[in-house]
């Protein structure tokens, strides 16, 4: 019997990979999107015709109900989220509304239709922030440092506690940075190689950065929707870091991105205080010890090879649009 999945944020990088994946494994997947006059397709184009999208909103309940209902999906992943931290300072209310509420309206909901629906909730290496261990693991205890952070830690205990009071299987990945070609220009990795592709192709001399010195634990998005999917295959739900064990300063990617193009990082590179955060999260470091040893998840794509990939789909990208 070919089994249904619903993701939430199915247009974004993670919900476009997490997609392809389900379909290889022969999944009807659906899709929850916000009916918007500007929804971005270009994520999940290339698959569009093998998805079914359902117009619904993570803050209205009633909507998620109907999505159950059409859908009738085996699994719902949540990726749904105001993601960007950054942003989360200049709008806290919306992000707490999208971003925490979100999950207890989608759970309630799953209650309600079906309570067999397995439930993945995307958690985040934000919701440790100022580190009480390193490395940080499932028992580690939170202490975000942004409004966004806060809003992920609330996420994650509500699925914890809808797990716990009503037998839902519902299980917490806790995700550190994870990227690819796929990731948001916002988002810093994106930010430094399409900086790095502009400039190298002298469309830019500069580049404007905030702290150079924050030191994240980086993987490969398509490795880590992997896990998501092998959290819901297992008999009992529980919560699971997805890292690399690796940690890297945002000042080595600076300098990983602009030496693969043989340029000097130096010359180009403007610290901005405009892009420091009111409340720095200086180091993450993940051990996803438990995922290895449970789901034998392990990331395949390492650092190095992830920023030259990124570049070189910017470079990519950047000459296709000079060529029109």
């Amino acid at each position: 019997m070919t089994k249904r999945a619903l993701i939430t944020g199915i247009t974004g990088q993670d919900g476009s990979y997490l997609a392809e994946l389900l379909l290889d494994h022969g999944y009807e997947v659906y899709g929850l999107v916000r009916r918007t006059s500007t929804v971005n397709f270009t994520r999940i184009r290339h698959i569009q015709d093998r998805i079914k999208l359902i117009s619904g909103d993570m803050l209205d309940q009633t909507s998620l109900q109907e999505c159950l209902i059409e859908a009738q999906p085996d699994e719902v992943y949540n990726l749904a989220a105001q993601s960007f931290v950054q942003t989360s300072w200049r709008q806290p209310v919306f992000t707490g509304d999208v971003t925490a509420l979100g999950v207890t309206r989608i759970l309630d909901a799953i209650r309600h239709v079906n309570k067999d629906i397995r439930f993945y909730q995307a958690s985040s290496s934000e919701i440790f922030g100022k580190v009480q261990e390193v490395p940080q693991r499932e028992t580690t205890p939170f202490y975000p440092r942004s409004p966004y952070g806060v809003a992920k830690v609330y996420g994650h205990w509500i699925t914890v506690n809808y797990r716990e009071s009503y037998g839902l299987h519902a299980t917490s990945g806790i995700l550190f940075n994870h990227e690819s070609p796929r990731r948001g220009i916002e988002f810093v990795t994106r930010k430094v190689t399409y900086g790095v592709a502009r400039i190298k192709l002298g469309l830019a001399n500069e580049l404007r950065l905030g702290n150079l010195d924050a030191q994240r634990d980086w993987g490969f998005a398509g490795d880590y929707v992997k896990a998501m999917w092998l959290m819901l295959q297992q008999d009992t739900p529980g919560d699971y870091v997805v890292a690399t064990g690796e940690t890297h300063t945002v000042q080595k990617l600076v300098e990983t991105a602009f030496g693969y193009v043989d340029l000097d990082w130096r010359k180009y590179v403007v610290q901005d205080p405009a892009f420091m955060r009111p409340a720095e999260v200086d180091l993450l470091v993940g051990d996803a010890s438990k995922a290895g040893r449970v789901l034998g998840w392990e990331p395949r794509v390492g650092f190095t090879e992830l920023v030259h990939m990124m570049v070189d789909s910017d470079l990519k990208l950047l000459q296709s649009e000079m060529g029109e």
